[in-house]
């Protein structure tokens, strides 16, 4: 299990079998899943079994995986850490569209990275956003990332091509 990590309006917590069928739900939407590389459209209860399951076998020392909940409302989507390369941590995250526009994914970003540099002693993050998603680059922005200037071609499984990201870096 990971740690829960707590906010005012959030709990990070490791994922459970149980979250599947709601992950499933609120992943299935072209919207969510057409902003990630891996997700596939249409996604099913078995692909979020299958999510879950390789995140609760993780190496906990090089990769992350919180089910983001709402204090109020239950789960409302995911927030990962990988290692992409040796020594080379990459975040993502995605929320169901009902909770998009409320500073959620800002306000549970900002804790996940508070928790990986005190307690999993990490001092630089990457990421990535699509270029056609705003929104997103604007939370990272917000969270204390720094664009690198980069653009990387990355897979959109639910897109069936590859799309501009445009790169980032969290410095502790």
């Amino acid at each position: 299990m990971r740690p829960a990590i707590g906010t005012d309006r959030l709990i990070l917590r490791g994922l459970a079998r149980a979250d599947a069928p709601v992950l499933a739900e609120l992943a299935d939407d072209p919207g969510v899943v057409g902003m990630t590389s891996q997700m596939p459209h249409p996604y099913a209860p078995a692909d979020a079994e299958g999510f879950i399951d390789r995140a609760r076998r993780a190496d906990p020392r090089v990769e992350a995986s919180f089910a983001v909940e709402h204090r109020q409302f239950g789960l409302i989507g995911v927030l990962a850490f990988d290692e992409m390369a040796p020594g080379k941590t990459e975040v993502g995250y995605w929320l169901g569209r009902p909770f998009w526009g409320r500073g959620y994914a800002t306000e549970a970003l900002t804790a996940a990275l508070r928790w990986a540099r005190a307690d999993w002693r990490r001092n630089v993050v990457w990421a990535g956003h699509f270029a056609d998603n705003r929104a997103s680059g604007q939370v990272l922005v917000k969270a204390g990332f720094l664009y690198t200037g980069d653009v990387e071609w990355r897979p959109s499984a639910a897109r069936g091509e590859p799309v501009a990201t445009r790169m980032m870096v969290w410095l502790a």
